[in-house]
């Protein structure tokens, strides 16, 4: 049988979304609250098993033991209320999980602190607690449920839905989101991101969503360069910093690939704006070796840069 610590007591309005996407089979969990770092507490998943938000009166041993039993092939529902019947504070928990097959449980307590509730349907639980208007949690199903984009957009659009029904009566603080893919290792993540102390944790989260994907194409395009495949990775490097201009790394690798893509002027632009943030790029430029990137060594002959460097023999495999 399980047995639970004494809680520690905290007052933590939180609302969250939990799901699965039935194209890919991916899970995941969103967050806001106005409670400092949510994201060690609330979100929890593990490719090929589950995910699980455990919020309110937090016991964040809900997260490990839920998906544990998950594993081991217990359904959901079994899981969840067996924990909740051995839990002598259960009534002051909210807790959701969605397994592999897209099965949901979900328990609200009844000592939880209103506006409390929440709504599921196949893949999808949102919970809330704390909140100022007990119409979040439907908006936010209904929210994931409309949207268009990717699984994780989908997640953010269900947030920014409970936000605009009143979110936590108390305000805002930090937010979170976490995805994992329908198999994998343990440890895989397809999205995994927190915002710890902000007053618009929503916004910020957007933005590091943004960030992330166009990361998510940057290290495609090094994947590529290390199979030598430089005018691919050109164009992973360029998509990048479309989606994020003005990050001084996106911005030098793609000034690089624009002129391997005949734009010298452009590329020569985006490189000069790079070293403008931080000279040691122009020492960086001087380092590479041609294979390290596309354009490397035309944009060191238009910049004059590196004419009396001894360059490595190797790739450079730093960034």
């Amino acid at each position: 049988m399980d047995t639970f610590p004494r809680p520690r007591s905290a007052r933590r309005g939180t609302y969250s979304v939990v799901a699965r996407d039935p194209e890919t089979g991916a899970m995941g969990v969103a967050v806001q609250s106005h409670w400092f770092s949510v994201g060690p507490l609330v979100p929890w998943a593990e490719s090929g098993v589950g995910a699980v938000a455990t919020q309110a009166n937090v016991d964040v041993s809900y997260g490990p033991r839920l998906l544990e039993r998950l594993r081991s092939g217990q359904p959901a529902g079994d899981a969840l209320r067996e924990l909740v019947d051995a839990d002598t504070e259960g009534a002051t928990r909210q807790v959701a999980v969605v397994d592999t097959r897209g099965s949901v449980a979900a328990h609200t307590g009844v000592d939880c602190m209103p506006f409390a509730g929440h709504v599921t349907s196949d893949d999808l639980s949102c919970q809330a607690n704390l909140m100022a208007d007990e119409r979040v949690w439907p908006a936010m199903a209904e929210a994931f449920q409309t949207a268009s984009g990717s699984f994780p957009y989908r997640l953010l659009a269900a947030l920014d839905a409970g936000e605009a029904a009143g979110g936590d009566i108390r305000g805002r603080q930090s937010a979170a989101i976490l995805v994992v893919p329908a198999q994998g290792h343990r440890w895989e993540r397809i999205v995994d991101l927190r915002v710890e102390d902000n007053p618009e944790p929503l916004v910020e989260l957007r933005r590091l969503m943004r960030l992330h994907d166009a990361y998510v194409l940057a290290g495609e395009g090094d994947s590529l360069v290390g199979e030598g495949r430089l005018d691919e990775a050109a164009i992973r490097y360029v998509q990048a910093n479309q989606i994020n201009p003005g990050n001084p790394e996106l911005t030098f690798w793609a000034g690089l690939s624009l002129i391997t893509q005949g734009d010298e002027d452009g590329g020569l632009r985006l490189v000069r704006a790079a070293m403008a943030t931080h000279p040691a790029w122009s020492e960086l430029l001087a380092r590479l070796n041609p294979r390290s990137g596309p354009g490397v060594e035309r944009a060191r002959q238009l910049l004059g840069v590196g004419e009396n460097v001894t360059l490595p023999q190797s790739r450079d495999d730093t960034r």
